[in-house]
């Protein structure tokens, strides 16, 4: 194997453990954390019941209900958009094992592969979503990657399926006999 493709870069995944796994943590691009959300709808509540609380002083009565309705209504749009805040796809390669956690929502989805008899392959064409096959078993990931990237992601997923099926990048020792024999 040329020295390029042994020192390969993984642009979406994370060797760590001394290269003796490799991790893929796809998830969404969430701009606002769960905490800052609760201060923003707090703040907002706030200002809101203020401004009606001055009006129903100076007389408008309807005012405090409509604001109420108002500050419910955005109070569950924000819990639906924070219950998927947290999803992600979680891929793990180690010790001879892929093992892949879809999560949406408050749904799981868990499928473990022996290495060795993966598949990887698109669901339909060049952007569409990858799936993982094998044993008996299938999972679709790459939900959370740009539609263009998919293609590179599947590349990366099977480089590092056949590469860390001889051992990990770093610290392992390679006959360079054997390498000859096994390309030849």
């Amino acid at each position: 194997m040329p020295a390029a493709a042994r020192s390969r870069p993984l642009r979406f995944g994370a060797e760590s453990g001394m290269g003796e796994q490799v991790r893929w943590l796809l998830k969404r691009n969430c701009s606002v954390t769960p905490r800052q959300m609760v201060g923003f709808y707090a703040s907002l509540c706030a200002v809101s019941l203020v401004i009606a609380a001055g009006f129903w002083v100076q007389g408008a009565t309807l005012v405090i209900p409509f604001t109420s309705v108002e500050v419910i209504a955005l109070g569950i749009a924000l819990a639906l958009f924070a219950r998927h805040a947290g999803d992600r796809e979680d891929i793990l390669l180690k010790g001879g094992r892929l093992t892949v956690e879809c999560t949406s929502g408050a749904t799981t989805q868990r499928a473990e592969f022996a290495q060795a008899w993966v598949l990887v392959e698109p669901v339909h064409d060049d952007g569409s979503l990858i799936e993982l096959s094998g044993q008996g078993q299938h999972i679709a990931i790459g939900r959370y990657v740009r539609p263009e990237l998919r293609c590179q992601l599947g590349d990366e997923l099977r480089w590092a399926l056949r590469r860390w099926q001889t051992g990990p990048v770093r610290g392992a020792q390679r006959d360079p006999a054997v390498e000859e024999k096994s390309e030849n």
